[in-house]
């Protein structure tokens, strides 16, 4: 080999130039755009995005569309899935979608401006049902994870509070994969006052704790029941905790003793249907 001639590997990383880092920039210049700008809805409207929310929005006949934009190749498969919207549908470019719901969310070609469903109160929910408390769960992609669940468990209803909790719409909605078409949210005021009352109703509370006195299959569940969460790491609140029947945790053999609070709720709601399996009709 010459002595004026680079190695091998000399020669490979010049002729690929200077290794490029990934432009954060663009990005972040995209976001801050988007959020100097962002539209501004009614405090009531509900925002969907995405195949599933939207879908299963047209398919429910009681939701209410206030407006819905499409992409052609959106519309294309709604056509294909035999979905017929409620409204006549605005045809769009998908960065006229990007620009209402910003550069980061997956909307595939839908977009759509609802009212809120109709919501039970606590007096008028079903006496065989089961439901999720949220005890100050703020983030939105762990309660939307817990209401696609909720769907899938048929839970009756989801309890939350006006504060400290995420608006049923956005990422929400998105992350619940069209479980808000079949899971109603009740908002109150009080939740320790909500579930006084749903006791009073004969609905049995269960809190979930990962320090509970009681592993949850071995609590004699019933229905009308409740299971209670509280946000990751401040755990249920002191007054939560003493509204409910019986404190619970999951038996978890291993080294870690919690988990995300939508996957506790998932596998809570698991053991509840095998504990008190609906009456069938």
């Amino acid at each position: 080999m010459s002595a004026n001639r680079p190695p091998p590997h000399h020669r490979n990383q010049a002729s690929r130039g200077p290794r490029r880092r990934p432009d954060h920039a663009r990005r972040e210049a995209a976001r801050a755009e988007w959020k100097a700008n962002r539209p501004e809805h009614a405090e009531d409207t509900v925002v969907l995005y995405g195949w599933r929310p939207v879908a299963e929005a047209i398919a429910n006949s009681g939701r209410s569309f206030l407006r819905l934009l499409v992409t052609e190749n959106a519309q294309r498969r709604l056509q294909e899935a035999g979905l017929t919207p409620a409204i006549t549908a605005e045809i769009v470019r998908p960065e006229q979608i990007d620009r209402l719901v910003g550069p980061d969310a997956v909307h595939q070609g839908l977009y759509a401006e609802v009212e809120p469903l109709d919501a039970p109160t606590l007096e008028s929910m079903p006496q065989d049902g089961v439901f999720l408390v949220l005890d100050q769960i703020t983030d939105p992609h762990n309660v939307g994870a817990i209401v696609r669940t909720a769907a899938a468990f048929g839970v009756s209803a989801i309890i939350t509070t006006a504060r400290h909790s995420p608006a049923a719409t956005g990422v929400l909605a998105k992350s619940a994969s069209g479980g808000l078409e079949y899971v109603p949210i009740v908002t109150v005021r009080n939740l320790a006052g909500a579930l006084q009352t749903m006791s009073e109703r004969g609905v049995m509370c269960i809190g979930l704790d990962s320090e509970g006195d009681s592993v949850l299959e071995g609590v004699p569940m019933r229905r009308p029941l409740a299971l209670v969460l509280g946000a990751e790491g401040k755990g249920l609140r002191q007054l939560t905790r003493q509204r409910c029947q019986a404190l619970a945790r999951l038996d978890m053999p291993g080294r870690i003793k919690s988990l995300n609070v939508s996957n506790a709720a998932a596998i809570s709601l698991y053991a509840v249907a095998r504990a008190c399996p609906p009456v069938a009709e």
